[in-house]
């Protein structure tokens, strides 16, 4: 093992059967394993959390396949390197070899970057294997999502994790240095992450010295496990809905949990507090009117006070709000009137509800039997004539 390559890249599997997690891809009727099997590879979207494999599968399947396998990153890559690609591409097609375009973070690629892959993706002069790790229904465009299968990795699970760390301390000849703590505590901080895990190991051995690696030493190694949330990406998305959820059903214990995780990833707190001002009213509405009170006032807070001690209001107002009772019925009359009112956009204004300023308009029955009294119930309804009762029910 070379000194200066990261112990990940060392240890990287090079056949399917060293490969520790996405089984169900991998078993004898996944599709990944048919591909090895028939030494052939398709244009893909791997669709997976950070050191799930992508890369991995992605060197393997074109290696297995015989194919010249070309990786850049839409980082650091523009058109001009796609371009240089493709005329790379037609000299192997001359020689009768396939070209594998691999693709990091393909969702940095704009629209246009992107278009510039179909028509070759299209005619097979590349077979295209993109990696994501945003759901490629909205980073990836249609047209390039039909010409490629999109395959979703999996976190890898303890006990593959377990299987990899192990593997590690076998070509690090660790014996028993490594302690089951210690593989445990790597395991848990790891979240999922191949790379991560083994990154981790890889500096507690350099910690250690050549003496016992302890669950101290792996913690001293990972330090703080920086939170997968980009603001502008689907784990944002995903725990902003777990956070309203929670609220909703009335858990205040998960919601403040949300909540927490979106302070210590750097979330904006006037944000969160706008999302409560829009549940107080959504989701609680008429059963508690005042929630929509202490939501505006926690926005005002985070406003004027602003981190760290506007969480106090923040965590205040989110169990309040998930403990309040619930009502949908301000939001359905929203909802209602809102159709009604696309409906019918040009309903005349009954007569008797109408301002009658002038002695013509009063004549023509403007404001007639209009009582100024709480409670008064008309015979006739406050809705224009055109809408039935049916219709309003609609």
């Amino acid at each position: 093992m070379q000194t200066n390559r990261p112990l990940a890249e060392a240890l990287r599997p090079k056949k399917p059967e060293e490969v520790f997690g996405q089984d169900e891809l991998l078993s004898s009727n996944g599709l990944l394993r048919h591909m090895f099997n028939s030494k052939s590879v398709s244009s893909l979207i791997f669709w997976g959390p950070p050191g799930s494999g992508k890369t991995t599968l992605a060197r393997m399947l074109a290696s297995n396949a015989d194919a010249d396998f070309i990786e850049i990153s839409a980082v650091t890559s523009g058109l001009a390197d796609v371009r240089k690609i493709v005329e790379h591409a037609r000299q192997n097609q001359r020689l009768k070899t396939d070209t594998v375009l691999f693709v990091d973070e393909i969702h940095r690629f704009n629209k246009a970057q992107q278009d510039a892959f179909l028509p070759h993706v299209e005619s097979g002069l590349i077979t295209l294997i993109g990696a994501t790790t945003e759901n490629p229904s909205f980073e990836v465009i249609r047209p390039l999502l039909s010409r490629a299968r999109v395959v979703v990795l999996k976190p890898i699970g303890n006990s593959d994790m377990s299987k990899i760390i192990a593997r590690a301390s076998k070509n690090l000849k660790l014996g028993g240095k490594l302690t089951k703590q210690a593989i445990d505590t790597i395991v848990t901080l790891s979240h999922g992450d191949a790379r991560s895990a083994l990154g981790n190991l890889e500096l507690a051995v350099k910690l250690a010295r050549g003496q016992k690696i302890t669950k101290d030493t792996i913690e001293q190694a990972a330090q703080t496990v920086a939170p997968a949330y980009d603001k502008k990406g689907d784990s944002h998305y995903d725990i902003v809905s777990a956070f309203i959820k929670s609220m909703r059903g009335s858990d205040e214990k998960a919601a403040c949990y949300y909540l927490a995780r979106m302070l210590q990833a750097g979330e904006d707190p006037k944000f969160i507090a706008r999302r409560m001002v829009i549940f107080a009213s959504e989701d609680i509405g008429l059963a508690a009117s005042a929630a929509l009170n202490l939501a505006v006032s926690t926005f005002l807070a985070a406003e004027r006070i602003g981190m760290p001690e506007c969480q106090y209001n923040l965590f205040h107002c989110a169990a309040v709000l998930a403990k309040a009772p619930k009502s949908r019925e301000a939001t359905d009359l929203m909802a209602s009137a809102i159709d009604l009112a696309k409906r019918f956009p040009n309903a005349s204004v009954p007569l008797w509800i109408r301002n009658a300023p002038t002695e013509l308009m009063k004549d023509l029955g403007y404001g007639k039997d209009y009582q100024w009294q709480a409670g008064f119930k008309p015979k006739d309804s406050f809705l224009p004539q055109e809408m039935t009762e049916s219709e309003c029910r609609a």
